[in-house]
């Protein structure tokens, strides 16, 4: 069963289901973690540590060939307060970041975020050995919320883009006060790619351009006539009296829409003309 409809474009039409409740993948995402939550609970609670430890990410282990921890890692979500607020943030900022890239380009996102962390530490792992588990994406569409929406206000009427700019600070801040050089990674890395992708979406990706040196002005030859070009403006002719009278005239009987551009373009031309004249210029 699919949940939503889509156009050519891949943008979201989520289907109406139970009472009228729309389904977005960011709904069915934090149904997913909220899953393996349970499972993983259930798992601990039974004493298979050992089988949650094999799907954790180790980037050692990869380097020895594992490499399904690179996707099996986001499956081991032990419960915690932290969780619960990760969740609460997928399926909040989620559903407005979906809405304005689409289903298709949402995935997008969250895949490359699930996917770039442990692609970034498995190239470490040779001078950085790190394991972790659990998919921690909500942040990063947060930053992502921020970026597409930054002037909407927040808790305390703070605005979106302050709240991101906080937020990843203070959590840069805490990895380097523990020296958590793993932690730093990941916050640059996810929150880095969910901005860079919004902007890509909203404006193009462009690399900066630098100019160097000021073009010189071409010296013509003399005698040369500069054509002119499409922008050029030519003023048009100052109206006398008596052409102001007749075209109030044809204003009075026909209306304003019965001038033409260049009918139009004379009357403001006297129009200013008197104003100049009456504050005393020439």
């Amino acid at each position: 069963m699919s949940f939503w409809e889509g156009n050519e474009w891949g943008e979201a039409r989520p289907v109406t289901w139970w009472r009228g409740h729309a389904i977005y993948a960011a709904h069915v995402l934090a149904a997913v973690l909220v899953v393996t939550m349970i499972i993983t609970s259930v798992a601990l609670f039974a004493g298979a540590d050992v089988a949650l430890g094999s799907l954790g990410f180790s980037s050692s282990a990869v380097l020895r060939g594992e490499l399904w921890r690179v996707i099996t890692y986001g499956l081991v979500n032990p419960p915690s307060l932290a969780f619960a607020l990760d969740v609460v943030m997928l399926i909040w900022f989620g559903r407005e970041v979906e809405k304005a890239l689409g289903r298709a380009r949402f995935l997008a996102l969250c895949g490359g975020i699930y996917l770039l962390k442990p692609l970034c530490f498995a190239g470490a792992g040779l001078w950085l050995g790190t394991a972790f588990s659990g998919a921690a994406v909500a942040f990063p569409i947060f930053v992502a919320f921020a970026t597409l929406f930054p002037g909407v206000p927040l808790l305390f009427q703070i605005l979106a883009k302050w709240a991101a700019i906080a937020l990843v600070g203070i959590q840069a801040l805490v990895a380097l006060a523990g020296r958590r050089w793993d932690l730093l990674v990941e916050i640059l890395v996810g929150c880095g790619f969910a901005h860079l992708f919004i902007r890509w979406f909203r404006d193009g990706f462009e690399l900066p351009k630098f100019r160097w040196r000021r073009p010189r002005p071409v010296a013509r030859p003399a005698g040369t006539v500069r054509p002119a070009g499409p922008q050029s403006v030519v003023p048009p002719p100052r109206a006398g009296m008596a052409e102001v009278d007749a075209l109030l005239d044809k204003i009075a009987q026909s209306g304003i829409h019965s001038l033409t551009r260049e009918e139009r373009a004379r009357l403001e031309a006297a129009r200013s003309d008197l104003l100049r004249r009456g504050s005393g210029g020439r």
